[in-house]
């Protein structure tokens, strides 16, 4: 008979939280700072914290930034979607960058490489330079893609969703803190004296300063496994050199990256197109002041702090007693309830209705980004950075869709476009149907007939020449491990012959 838990392993002694034969957290400790694990996962949830404040600081400006730069509405519209797009081709360059030299590296690299773009915010003087530092100030957001990958590095399946939920949302966090401090910075600017044209410029240093710290805290403190670094680890022969054509191969052809790439385009992609479009939807529909629609915008973004985490949580638990169905089942019910509430919100038409409604929806939208990837880690072992990249890519293009449909010029109301916009969430939640594993099964479909384990669909992505060098032993534990995605089976499947041994 199979036993669910892994084996002990003799070196788990030196890590101060307890861990599973890859030395991957079993228990997440937000409380905590300890190394490499809680350490890692605090520098990744900031790093991106500052990235969103950096790339999400120009809306709650709008209404002084577009006088003084006479910005259209189409002007306007264009620079959310750019604010965007930038992040869809970095996001999966980064999943790249991840899987061949690491979340540290490949994080802090991206990070301090974009502070210079959010300084020199300070000094554009049309809607064209408008539009080009937003874009690439936007990707920044790829780091939304080492931290999810970090944080699956890290922690085990037990706890993998909530860890990932967590350190995503609260780095999302930003884009309702930055509705708060933008405004709050300029208007204490304003009272040492600055004209409005003047403060909105220096109130970008703030953003600027907190993106360049969080860039050396992640290259100087951070770890990118739990046993250490990429690049001494593959010195040391600990770690394989993977083989780039091989790592790009096996993501783009496994069908659920893509799949889950468009569910989360419509649930995160979502996230960012009311970031880019609520401050200023309060402020001309309801006419409420500038500080009253950047705390209206704020309480969207600030949900954060919980829903997203939630998600996550959620994906555990129900994978706790369901496996890998109920998580796919979880994803898609919350997703579509918040398609239902979207429509809600562009129907409502009372300002005291608008956010309550508002604040249901982000609770839902958010708690589905974190759902989405509690599913993501298990796609692919070998190849879990570009999928991540992949589905990540994916919450941007759908906002780059969205924005580009539904908020561009006089196309459509504010209000019409949201409610179009929630149609398409829940169109875009139901192709989580199709999402099937073989050794678990999928929403309407239980695991396959003939028998497949999971050493055998993580086993899959390396060749006969690769196992022999020994290439796959990492996948062969992270298999060992995750057969908890079976769920209450787990007591009643027997193991492959080989399964037994793989702890080390």
């Amino acid at each position: 008979m199979e036993n669910s838990q892994p084996s002990p392993n003799p070196n788990s002694e030196k890590f101060p939280i307890p861990v599973d034969s890859e030395h991957k957290a079993t228990v997440l400790r937000p409380f905590s700072a300890a190394a490499p694990h809680m350490r890692a996962f605090h520098l990744a949830w900031f790093s991106f914290f500052c990235c969103f404040v950096s790339s999400f600081a120009a809306p709650p400006l709008l209404p002084v930034i577009r006088d003084n730069l006479n910005l259209t509405a189409t002007d306007i519209g264009n620079a959310g979607i750019a604010a965007v797009s930038g992040a869809v081709f970095a996001r999966i360059v980064m999943g790249t960058a991840c899987d061949l030299f690491g979340p540290r590296l490949a994080s802090a690299s991206l990070i301090l490489a974009t502070a210079p773009v959010v300084f020199c915010t300070a000094i554009v003087n049309s809607s064209v330079s408008f539009l080009l530092v937003r874009f690439f100030t936007g990707f920044s957001l790829a780091t939304f893609v080492s931290t999810q990958f970090w944080m699956s590095s890290m922690f085990s399946s037990p706890v993998v969703g909530t860890a990932n939920g967590m350190a995503g949302g609260w780095g999302n966090l930003g884009g309702g803190a930055t509705q708060l401090i933008m405004p709050l910075v300029f208007n204490l600017i304003c009272t040492t004296g600055a004209i409005n044209f003047t403060a909105w410029r220096i109130a970008f240093f703030i953003p600027a300063l907190m993106q360049t710290f969080s860039a050396f805290a992640v290259f100087f403190l951070g770890q990118d496994l739990p046993d250490g670094n990429f690049a001494i680890l593959k010195k040391t022969g600990a770690k394989e050199k993977d083989n780039f054509k091989d790592v790009l191969y096996h993501a783009v052809t496994n069908y659920r990256g893509w799949v889950l790439a468009l569910t989360y385009g419509y649930c995160f992609g979502i996230e960012l197109t009311i970031d880019n479009i609520i401050a200023q939807y309060f402020y001309d529909r309801f006419n409420v002041n500038l500080h009253t629609a950047g705390i209206i915008a704020a309480s969207f973004g600030l949900c954060n702090l919980f829903s997203r985490p939630v998600g996550g949580i959620l994906s555990d638990m129900v994978a706790r007693r369901f496996g890998m169905r109920g998580r796919l089942w979880a994803l898609w019910v919350v997703q579509s309830l918040g398609g239902l509430f979207c429509v809600l919100l562009g129907r409502v038409g009372s300002l005291s209705g608008s956010v309550a409604v508002m604040l249901v929806f982000s609770v839902f939208v958010q708690a589905a980004c974190g759902l989405t990837f509690g599913v993501v880690p298990f796609v692919s072992r070998r190849s879990l950075g570009i999928i991540s990249g992949m589905t990540g890519g994916g919450g941007n293009v759908g906002a780059v869709l969205t924005q580009l449909i539904f908020f561009r010029g006089s196309r459509f109301k504010t209000e019409t476009g949201i409610t179009l916009m929630g149609i398409m969430i829940l169109c875009c939640s139901l192709p989580t149907v199709l999402i099937s594993f073989p050794q678990w099964g999928g929403m309407f479909c239980g695991p396959s007939s003939k028998g497949a384990t999971e050493e055998d669909y993580y086993m899959s992505e390396w060749s006969s020449g690769e196992k022999e060098r020994g290439f796959h032993q990492a996948s062969l534990k992270f298999a060992d491990n995750s057969r908890r995605e079976r769920g209450r089976r787990v007591e009643a499947v027997p193991s492959s012959p080989d399964e037994t041994t793989h702890n080390v």
